[in-house]
């Protein structure tokens, strides 16, 4: 038995407009501790547009990520929203994170951030508050490698504060 085209595409057609309707707010950060360097290095990756659009509503609402003329002022924005997400302490000491830089690969911009001057840790206080404030179902996932130990969490804006020790 042959069905027509337009039932199969009735049948079809829900599939698709559900899932056009409903996007995913994720972001994943690694934190990875490099004893040799006495160095807390992060990664950040977070999709452009959601990013861009955080940018706009506080900043400057012409902002475009990932053109080709892109102003310098763009470095500037990202560090002070970043800054201003993420808060680590390191063994009960609140860290000074640095902004490396970022880059962009296909809809996703990496981050780059470091704490220096780590001579070991005992214990990462971990608050990544990342896009909160643009997506009540934002989830931002946090991996960490220290001490050559793996550890994953999903933080959201209900549970945002996160505490591994390394003892």
């Amino acid at each position: 038995m042959k069905f027509p085209k337009q039932i199969i595409i009735l049948l079809v057609l829900p599939f698709f407009a559900f899932n056009a309707m409903h996007k995913y707010y994720i972001s994943v950060t690694q934190i990875n501790y490099v004893s040799e360097k006495q160095s807390v290095q992060i990664t950040s990756r977070i999709f452009i547009d959601d990013f861009e659009n955080i940018l706009r509503e506080r900043y400057d609402e012409s902002i475009t990520l990932a053109g080709k003329n892109e102003p310098e002022t763009v470095n500037a924005f990202v560090e002070k929203y970043l800054k201003d997400r993420i808060a680590i302490k390191v063994n009960n000491k609140e860290a000074n994170i640095v902004f490396i830089g970022k880059e962009y690969e296909a809809d996703i911009m990496r981050c780059y951030l470091e704490i220096e001057g780590v001579e070991s840790i005992e214990s990462i206080e971990i608050s990544n508050k990342i896009l909160f404030d643009l997506f009540e179902d934002q989830q931002n996932i946090v991996k960490t490698k220290i001490n050559s130990k793996q550890k994953s969490v999903i933080q959201t804006s209900q549970d945002n504060n996160l505490v591994l020790n390394f003892n």
